[in-house]
This record gives structure tokens, C-alpha cells and sequence, in this order.
């Protein structure tokens, strides 16, 4: 019999070309190590059927090994020899069965060359504890078997070893449940590289939940350990394996050195101490969204943010504002510097742009993304993953979502929210940003938001997404048809996760000579009676 089609995919491990089928269905992969029998159930009888021979093993000498420094009663106890095969020297490791016969043997050579005389399906080692126990101890190979065995309880707690190594752990673990099952835990001292690693995470999802232990070596292997006189260090990690866990869930009691470095309260303030006292600030690894209705002022309020981080901060700012070009961008916050509304007159490029150019937009801490034509979320978003990692940038302002979502060809406005967002929340953890997002507010019942009315986060356009992955929310309410309140812009928070204090936080007048926002006098009493968080 041999193999009939080769380099295919294997469901198993998910390799593209490790598995090969042979002639009877059967199939092998050469990366993960499983072997699948065939399905067809007349040729599988044909082969119970067929008088297989013999095989002719080979016999050994009890002896110890002083280059791996075991002793010979453990090599007695799990039927571990030194004896010739063709002629060459070898060590022999002995599988048997629960009757004790003798079902297979592996031959090691001279320069870690291995030979099978029979097919093992078992642990080896196996056969001495039918019955299970409190503690089974598996190791990757026979040796490491032997020298956890000799120095854990000289050999009064079960030890067993894989017959091939990490390849194929999985596949026999499989096989063997019913067997691995009788013990209370299992600990895995696999090799200390990444071939053992990944076989011990691969095991553990077989084990029952909680069951599993994982022994952290200090070396390679437990014998090099013991070689070099260090078997103490294979005792501590047999005694301190840990029950395994997916990384993803983490201990309350490994939290205090994480906890402990955290910065708490590292916040860059806002411009407006009303909405400090509010918020206490902005902050890293959250993202901040600022909602309004068409026309309010969103983009003032976001501008007027970036000046004040450029001129009161050290840190690098990004923007992206995908409604205009960045030469607009650039100006209005050149403008801001320079009291002036730059937009409405011919630029003159005297010493005072220049000045405040040097001082924002060309301090070299603000980076501005060229986005015509490319609007793809996909595109955008590796475009402010390179900003954080490889610009330094820590805060970033987008303008604003309902672009982003429009550049997509999907009709499903709400999913295409959600997904946007989703990937803004995992980008603002993986880069350790702050993002001010800029979102729509949908047309409310009744008076609009261009007639003043009051915002809320139901009104948020698209997806309650938005308020969901939202650390703070922001909705800008302003009357711009009424003559004398006009210019007059209430800022109410409707979502903080930091704190829990909502509601009416400030008010901030607009200069049409200036252009600037500044926060006006607040009587007492003036803002709203604070929300608590519960």
C-alpha cells in the first residue's frame, strides 16, 4: 500500500500541504502527526482479517546511564535497555499493553536517530498504571520520562512520555481519553521550546476543564536539568504547574504588578474646565465621540481640541477630517493660533502664519492623512495603526464616521457601523490611543437640532454601536436660527464611563472675528442636577 495523493490541506491542524491519502482512504499528515483509517468498512475487516506477522523484537541489558545520569532501578521499572540493533548500539524503550505484552518497541541510535520496531499507540510507561491515579505526569520523550520519574517520589507517582515526540500529541491524547480520564490531573512537562508549547496548548483543549496542569521548565528539558545537577528546579515545576487556562482569562491575583504600573487619571484636560470637572479630562485607550446634528459646530469643537493638545501638550496628534482637504484643515488651525479666520481671505504668508505654523501644523507633531479616493475602512484604519505605531502618535481625531461608512459599497448601514466600530475599539486598545470621533445625529421628532433641540444617545445615527464602544459622549446643542443665541453652543454629556457625571456640562460662545470657542460664565445652579452612573 502506498500513498496515492500527496501535499494535501489536513482539517486537523490546518496545514495547506501535509497530508497524504493512501490507497485504502486512509490518510496521514506529516505535520500534525494524525492518522485518519479509512471509512470503508468491507477493506477494514479485509485487514483485521489478514494474518499480519510478527514483529521480532530485540532484547537489552539493564544498565545506568551515567551520560544521562539515571539510575538502573528506574530503568528496570519501565523497561528501558541497552542492546544492539544491526549490529549498533542503541537503547531500547519497551511499549506494552495493560496485559504487560509487548506491542512495540522505538530504538534510539547514535546522534538522536530513531527507529519503530511495531506501531505504538499508547503512552509509554502506560502499563504500569492501568488503573489511573491522583497525578499523571506526561513528558515528550522517554529519557525525560525516566528522570521525572527518578526524582519526583523516586517512582511513586505515574510519569509516561509520548511515543514521537510533539507531533502527534494531540491525536493520541485523543485515543487515549478514556485512559487519561481515571487520573484527578494531568500535568504536561513537555520541552520548554516552541514545538513543546505549542503541543501542550493543543492537549490541554482535549483534557477535561480544570485537570489540566502546565509545568514550566527552567531548561529545555527535564533531563538537562538533572544533568546538570539541577534537579531541584524539575521538582519545584512538577509541585507548582498550574491548572491551564486560555490567556484570555486572567487571574485576579496575577493583577497587582498590572495594576500597580497603571497610570491612573493620565488625562490630557480639555480646554473647558466646566467639562473637566465632568470628564476629567481625555485619555488614552478611549474614545471620545462628539454628536450633532448638521451645521451645529462639530468641527469647530474637534479643531479647537487638536490646538489645545498641540500648544498645551507634548504629544503627536493625528487628523483626518474626510469632508475637507487637509489644506483646510491645516488653515483653520493655523487660524485658531492666529485669532483669524483664515478661510474667508487670501492667505498672506507673513511672519505671523509662519510663526504660528512653526507652532502647530509645522511643529512636527501633527500628521494629517491625504484621504481623496481612498476611503476604504480597511485602508483608513492601517493608516492610523502606522500614525501610532511608527509616527508616535498618541491622540487622534476622526471626522467623522458617516464618511467612513459611506465609502463602503454594503447597503446595511447598521452592520457596517457596527464592524467600523468594533475595529476603532480593538485599533484604540492595540495602538494605546485616545480617538475623538465625530458622529451624526439622526433628525429627531418634533423641533430639530438646527432649532436647538436637546440631544440624546438614541438620536446617534446608524448603530447603537456608537454609544456602546463610546468611553465618552459628547452632543453639541445649538439654536442656530435664533438671532441672539446663535453662537451659542450647549455641550452635554450623554455617556461617561469614566466617572458616571452626565448631563448639561458647559456653554461655549463662537467668534465670528476669531473663530475660537470659549467657555462662558456659568451661574450656579446653571448645569444640570448630575446622573449617577447606576
Amino acid at each position: 500500500m502506498g500513498f496515492i495523493n500527496t501535499h494535501q490541506p489536513c482539517d486537523e491542524c490546518g496545514s495547506s500541504d501535509g497530508l497524504a491519502v493512501n490507497e485504502d482512504g486512509s490518510s496521514k499528515c506529516f505535520v500534525c502527526g494524525e492518522f485518519t483509517p479509512t471509512t470503508n468498512e468491507e477493506q477494514n475487516n479485509q485487514m483485521e482479517n489478514t494474518t499480519q506477522p510478527t514483529p521480532r523484537f530485540i532484547q537489552g541489558d539493564f544498565m545506568p546511564i551515567p551520560s544521562r545520569a539515571i539510575h538502573v532501578d528506574v530503568c528496570k521499572r519501565y523497561d528501558y535497555r541497552i542492546g544492539e540493533h544491526n549490529g549498533d548500539a542503541c537503547h531500547i524503550a519497551t511499549y506494552r499493553d495493560e496485559e504487560r505484552n509487548i506491542v512495540s518497541q522505538k530504538i534510539r541510535l547514535e546522534g538522536k536517530d530513531f527507529r519503530s520496531i511495531g506501531s505504538p499507540a499508547c503512552f509509554w510507561g502506560q502499563h504500569l498504571w492501568p488503573n489511573g491515579g491522583k497525578r499523571l505526569t506526561i513528558t515528550e520523550g522517554e529519557i525525560d520520562c525516566l528522570t521525572v520519574a527518578q526524582v519526583v517520589g523516586e517512582g511513586k507517582w505515574p510519569v509516561v512520555s509520548l511515543p514521537s515526540g510533539a507531533q502527534g500529541a494531540k491525536g493520541l491524547f485523543q485515543k487515549q481519553m478514556k485512559w487519561l480520564e481515571k487520573f484527578e490531573e494531568v500535568i504536561l512537562m513537555f520541552d520548554n521550546d516552541e514545538a513543546g508549547n505549542k503541543a501542550a496548548e493543543a492537549c490541554s483543549h482535549v483534557l477535561p476543564a480544570g485537570s489540566c496542569k502546565i509545568a514550566k521548565l527552567t531548561a529545555k528539558d527535564p533531563n538537562e536539568l538533572l544533568v546538570k545537577g539541577r534537579s531541584r528546579e524539575i521538582v519545584d515545576a512538577y509541585w507548582q504547574a498550574k491548572v491551564w487556562r486560555p490567556d484570555t482569562i486572567i487571574d485576579g491575583t496575577e493583577l497587582l504588578d498590572r495594576l500597580t504600573a497603571t497610570k491612573i487619571n493620565d488625562s490630557v484636560p480639555y480646554p473647558w474646565e466646566n467639562l473637566n470637572s465632568k470628564t476629567h479630562g481625555i485619555r488614552k485607550r478611549e474614545i471620545v465621540t462628539i454628536c450633532a446634528g448638521s451645521g451645529i459646530g462639530k468641527s469647530a469643537v474637534t479643531k479647537e481640541l487638536a490646538y489645545h493638545l498641540l500648544t498645551h501638550t507634548d504629544k503627536k496628534i493625528g487628523y483626518i477630517a474626510l469632508e475637507e482637504s487637509i489644506e483646510r484643515t491645516a488653515n483653520s488651525i493655523i487660524g485658531l493660533d492666529m485669532n483669524k479666520l483664515l478661510h474667508l481671505e487670501p492667505i498672506q504668508v507673513n511672519d505671523d502664519y509662519r510663526k504660528s505654523f512653526e507652532k502647530t501644523v509645522g511643529s512636527g507633531r501633527v500628521f494629517f492623512y491625504d484621504h481623496w479616493g481612498s476611503l476604504e475602512s480597511n485602508n483608513l484604519l492601517s493608516h492610523i495603526r502606522y500614525m501610532a505605531k511608527a509616527l508616535g502618535v498618541e491622540y487622534l481625531v476622526l471626522d467623522h464616521l458617516s464618511i467612513v461608512v459611506s465609502g463602503l459599497d454594503s447597503g446595511d448601514e447598521r452592520r457596517i457601523i457596527d464592524n467600523t466600530m468594533t475595529k476603532l475599539r480593538a485599533l484604540v486598545e492595540e495602538c494605546k490611543i485616545g480617538l475623538i470621533l465625530v458622529s451624526h445625529l439622526k433628525r429627531p421628532e418634533g423641533r430639530g437640532h438646527e432649532n436647538g433641540a436637546e440631544t440624546s444617545l438614541a438620536q446617534l445615527r446608524g448603530s447603537a454601536s456608537i454609544a456602546q464602544l463610546s468611553d465618552i459622549v459628547c452632543g453639541l446643542e445649538r439654536d442656530q436660527q435664533n438671532a441672539e443665541s446663535r453662537n451659542t453652543t450647549n455641550v452635554r454629556v450623554l455617556k461617561n464611563r469614566f466617572s458616571g457625571d452626565t448631563g448639561l456640562a458647559t456653554t461655549l460662545n463662537y467668534s465670528h472675528i476669531t473663530g475660537r470657542l470659549s467657555e462662558a460664565e456659568m451661574l450656579d445652579g446653571e448645569t444640570e442636577e448630575t446622573d449617577t452612573p447606576f
